[in-house]
C-alpha cells in the first residue's frame, strides 16, 4: 500500500505553505486540506498570476490533481461556493468530505461576540471556533445534510432560537428565505460531497499518491500550540489523520514549512517579535498581510527553539525554507537558540510560560541578493552558511528552500 505525504506549518502559520504545495502537487494524484476552515489563505504565484485560496486546495492548480476537503475542515458554504468561481471544470476534480461541518451565520454571530471581550484572542470572526464547538459537542451540522435541505433548515431555525439566547442578536430568517438558500448552497455543492476517506482508502489500495496539507502552523494547534492563543483544530501531523481518515501507519514523509524569520497574527507570545523598524521592514518586505482578512502580522526573527519543538512534535524529516530573500540586503540576521528570564537564568523548557522567556540570540553576517536563484552553490557563501547551520540547530535536513513567490524560483537540495 502506497503512503500519504504530508505537509505541515511549523510555526504560527503563513510559512509559505500554498507554494510548497502547490510546487509538490504536480507529482501527486490527491491533495488533500484536512483541518481549519476559510480563517486561513494560501497564496500561489504561477506565471504572474496570484491565486488566493482558502478551502480548495492548492492542488487545484493542476489538471491531473485530485483535490479533497477532508471532513476535519469546516466549511461556510458560500465562502466555499465563490472560491470555486474562479475554476474551471471541477467535476472529477474537487471532492468534499460528506462528514465536513457547516459554518452558518450564527456561528460568525457567537465568534464576533466573543471577539468583543477584553480577552479576545484574535480570531477572524470568521465562525471557525463556534462550528468547531457546535462538532465538539455533537450538536454540528455536516455539509452531507445538504441532500436534505427541508430537515436541515428546520434544524438550522432552531440553533438560530438556541443561539439568541446568547444575546447575538442574529436575523432570524424566514424558513422560505433559508430554504431558497439552501437550494443555492445544494445546488452547486452536492455534485462534489461524497465518501472521501474511502476515496481515500481505495486510491492507497491502488498505489496512487496522496499529499495532505494542512491550515495555520504548529504553534496554533488547539493542544500543543501557545495555548489559548491557537485555533480551534489540530494542525499538527496527527490532525491529519483524524481529519481525512488516513491511518497514521500510512503516512510518509512530513514535510515541515518554515519561513527564514518569524510572524504569527493574533493576540499571543511571541518571545522574538521586533515592534519597531526592523518588524516593519519585514512586515513590508515579506507582504506580511493575511491572504484571508488583510491584517497586518507581527513580525520578527526566526525563532529556532520553536522550529525544533514542532519539527519533533511532527515527525518531520524535511524541511523546506521561505522567504529566504526577504532577508537579503541586512548586515546582521538573528536566530533564536535559546530563552532566558529576566533575571538571565538560562529555561531549559518554557512553552508554557513562553510570554515570560526573553530569546538567546545568535547573529549572522547578512548576504546582499537571494532572490530568484534556483541553485543552492549560486547562493551568496553567507546565506548558505546560515541554511547549513539552521540545519544544525534545528536537528533537520533543509531540503527546500524558496528565493521569490514564483513557483520556479525554488532550491531543491
Amino acid at each position: 500500500m502506497a503512503k500519504a505525504d504530508l505537509i505541515v506549518g511549523i510555526q504560527w502559520g503563513d510559512e509559505g505553505k500554498g507554494k510548497m504545495v502547490d510546487m509538490l502537487a504536480c507529482n501527486y494524484d490527491y491533495v488533500v486540506r484536512y483541518q481549519g476552515g476559510h480563517n486561513a489563505g494560501h497564496t500561489i504565484v504561477v506565471n504572474d498570476t496570484k491565486y488566493a485560496l482558502h478551502l480548495i486546495p492548492s492542488g487545484i492548480l493542476y489538471d491531473k490533481c485530485k483535490n479533497i476537503i477532508g471532513n476535519g475542515v469546516v466549511i461556510n458554504p458560500q465562502a466555499l461556493i465563490d472560491e470555486m468561481k474562479q475554476f474551471k471544470n471541477l467535476k472529477d476534480r474537487l471532492f468534499i468530505s460528506s462528514k465536513a461541518h457547516l459554518i452558518l451565520p450564527y456561528h460568525e454571530g457567537l465568534d464576533k461576540l466573543k471577539e468583543s471581550a477584553k480577552d479576545a484572542i484574535g480570531t477572524t470572526k470568521k465562525g471557525i471556533g463556534p462550528a468547531y464547538t457546535d462538532k465538539v459537542s455533537r450538536e454540528g451540522l455536516r455539509i452531507g445534510e445538504l441532500r436534505d435541505i427541508e430537515s436541515l433548515c428546520d434544524k438550522i431555525l432552531n440553533k438560530y432560537e438556541d443561539n439568541n439566547f446568547k444575546n447575538i442578536n442574529t436575523k432570524i430568517p424566514s424558513r422560505e428565505s433559508l430554504l431558497q438558500e439552501l437550494e443555492g448552497y445544494a445546488r452547486e455543492l452536492v455534485p462534489f460531497i461524497t465518501d472521501t476517506t474511502t476515496m481515500l482508502w481505495e486510491a492507497l489500495d491502488r498505489g496512487e499518491k496522496i499529499l495532505c496539507e494542512g491550515a495555520q502552523g504548529s504553534m496554533l494547534d488547539v493542544d500543543f500550540g501557545t495555548y489559548p492563543f491557537v485555533t480551534s483544530s489540530n494542525t499538527i501531523a496527527a490532525g491529519a489523520c483524524s481529519g481525512t481518515g488516513i491511518a497514521p501507519r500510512y503516512l510518509g514523509d512530513v514535510i515541515g514549512i518554515m519561513k527564514a524569520y518569524c510572524t504569527r497574527v493574533g493576540n499571543g507570545p511571541f518571545p522574538t517579535e521586533e515592534i519597531g523598524e526592523m518588524g516593519e521592514y519585514l512586515r513590508e518586505k515579506g507582504g506580511e498581510f493575511g491572504v484571508t482578512t488583510g491584517r497586518a502580522r507581527r513580525c520578527g526573527w526566526l525563532d529556532a527553539m520553536l522550529v525544533r519543538y514542532a519539527c519533533k512534535l511532527n515527525g518531520v524529516n524535511k524541511l523546506a525554507v521561505m522567504k529566504l530573500d526577504v532577508l537579503d540586503g541586512l548586515d546582521t540576521i538573528k536566530v533564536c537558540v535559546g530563552y532566558e528570564d529576566d533575571k538571565g537564568n538560562k529555561l531549559e523548557s518554557c512553552l508554557d510560560d513562553l510570554g515570560l522567556a526573553k530569546p538567546i540570540y545568535r547573529e549572522f553576517k547578512g548576504w546582499d541578493k537571494t532572490a530568484g536563484i534556483r541553485e543552492f552553490e549560486f547562493l551568496p557563501k553567507e546565506a548558505q552558511e546560515y541554511i547549513l547551520e539552521l540545519e544544525k540547530i534545528i536537528g533537520v535536513k533543509i531540503e527546500m528552500i524558496s528565493t521569490s513567490p514564483d513557483r520556479l524560483d525554488t532550491i531543491i537540495r
